[in-house]
């Protein structure tokens, strides 16, 4: 099992849209990822626009595919 662990910055006009879009996940975006190989898959948003991504997968490449 790969655990990953990423950053992005999630540009300061943009950080209400992201928390409201982020509230309710769609069910079939979770299947998605779940389908893709996305498991215990996490996102943390600081008050500056850090975001911290954290997943595990068998297979990262094939995940992002």
């Amino acid at each position: 099992m790969e655990r990953v662990c990423f950053q992005v910055r999630v540009r300061a006009e943009k950080i209400d849209e992201y928390r409201e879009r982020h509230q309710a996940v769609w069910p079939e975006m979770l299947a998605a990822l779940s389908s893709t190989g996305w498991n215990n898959y996490s996102l943390f948003l600081r008050e500056d626009g850090l975001l911290i991504g954290y997943l595990e997968t068998e297979d990262f490449e094939a995940a992002k595919a």
